[in-house]
């Protein structure tokens, strides 16, 4: 059977959840591979408002195995808090439902008061982090004093582990004006969420290649978007874990033959949340109808999103690093109405053209983008789940980000409603 990656292809918040539920059904595990509870993802079921944010997407359906691997970083506090959240709207979690890598690392209360502190301090650029503990904690596991899932069952392990990060972080905290971190509080807190986080807990590498061997079918689901990859991404300005495919398999224990189809997801313009360079932004009457029509505000922080036009070059570009098979279409129902559209072609850097966004982060705010206009459309797209019901006008804008991006539409998303896709290639196809 056919195992599917889907990532965001853009900055992030490009409708990856809707796409993972409307695949779920199909699926029988769900995995989610990297990222923190930074991400958020809004289901519309049935008229019914989930907004997930450490979870996988697949818990909101039942009979399916929803896996956080070890490619995650974890708040164990802010899991359970939203495991009860989403069993009060009637969602069934168990541990036959959902595991837990045991070694998936924990995000501890510390690493949220140095991610804000950093980014309160820094007077040289803002990174525009949530503030969550996200890199804090990805920087322990790289450094090897993460604590991690499996640390929880024995007093005396989480005891050193908590003593071994205590050294590097009571003296980051020195540095910055912040009192100690109370060691013998901080090992009763985590003492006291541990039955809980480890009633989930599994070997999940070994669990994710027997379902392998067996046939079953593997959604892998991404967090975020490739422009924030930590190698691939508008780096500084990027969240702290690899978001690209590649780390679908690290991210849950498999190897890359795992991989059958990878499904990037493009929203029809372009959006981004925090600081860092957005050359197709706008700042006129467009901008701000794009954010209003498609309520671009952060499921996590209800930051207001900046807009802009579509930037084939850049969805291109990872569609490249991520392998994408092909894409999946998101929010066309916003674009209805415009007399013009524009799609960003290229760019241009001190009067010479250029096909992809330069590395250098000087470069990358100087690239001004080549538009290419098209006609819009007055009629609705939104609903349709049909090629026929859309405006010949939406279906030649489709087919030339098909050309521009060099990747194929999969699947074209028409409204926040599951049922309203359109579907061109089966992911999961053999």
């Amino acid at each position: 059977m056919a195992n599917v990656v889907v990532v965001g292809a853009q900055w992030g918040d490009e409708g990856k959840g809707k796409i993972v539920d409307w695949l779920s059904e199909r699926a029988d595990v769900i995995a989610r591979f990297q990222g923190g509870h930074n991400a958020g993802h809004t289901l519309v079921v049935g008229g019914e408002v989930y907004k997930l944010h450490a979870l996988p997407s697949g818990v909101v359906r039942g009979g399916k195995l929803s896996v956080i691997g070890n490619g995650v970083v974890l708040d164990p506090w802010h899991l359970m808090q939203e495991i009860s959240s989403i069993r009060a709207q009637g969602v069934e979690i168990t541990p036959e439902t959902l595991m837990i890598a045991e070694n998936t690392p924990l995000i501890l209360p510390f690493h949220g008061e140095l991610d804000r502190a950093r980014e309160n301090q820094n007077s040289v650029a803002k990174i525009g982090t949530t503030g969550r503990g996200i890199g804090p904690c990805y920087e322990d596991k790289v450094g090897r004093r993460v604590i991690r899932v499996a640390d929880l069952a024995d007093r005396a392990t989480l005891e050193l582990r908590v003593d071994r990060a205590l050294v590097h972080h009571n003296a980051l905290r020195n540095g910055l004006g912040l009192e100690r971190i109370d060691r013998d509080a901080l090992i009763e807190k985590l003492a006291g969420i541990a039955p809980q986080i480890l009633e989930f807990a599994a070997p999940v590498w070994k669990v994710m290649n027997e379902h392998r061997r067996a046939g079953k079918r593997i959604l892998f689901e991404g967090a975020q978007g490739a422009l924030l990859d930590i190698d691939f991404g508008t780096y500084p300005f990027v969240t702290s874990s690899n978001v690209i495919a590649g780390q679908a398999a690290t991210g849950v224990g498999l190897g890359p033959g795992a991989i059958d189809f990878v499904l990037g997801i493009v929203k029809a313009y372009t959006t981004r949340v925090g600081e860092g360079p957005f050359p197709t932004e706008l700042d006129d009457d467009d901008g701000q109808r794009l954010g209003e029509r498609g309520h671009e505000f952060g499921t996590t922080t209800g930051r207001k999103r900046r807009c802009g036009w579509f930037d084939a070059c850049l969805v291109r570009q990872t569609c490249a690093t991520s392998g994408v098979s092909g894409i999946a279409l998101t929010k066309l129902d916003v674009l209805d109405g415009f007399e013009t559209l524009k799609i960003c072609v290229g760019y241009e850097l001190d009067g010479k053209p250029l096909d992809y966004l330069p590395t250098a982060a000087d470069q990358q705010a100087r690239v001004k983008p080549i538009y290419e206009e098209m006609e819009g459309w007055s009629e609705s797209t939104e609903g349709a789940r049909r090629w026929a019901d859309l405006p010949g006008a939406a279906i030649k804008y489709v087919r030339r980000i098909e050309e521009l991006i060099q990747c194929p539409v999969a699947m074209l998303s028409t409204s926040p409603e599951r049922e309203d896709t359109i579907l061109v290639t089966d992911p999961f196809a053999d």
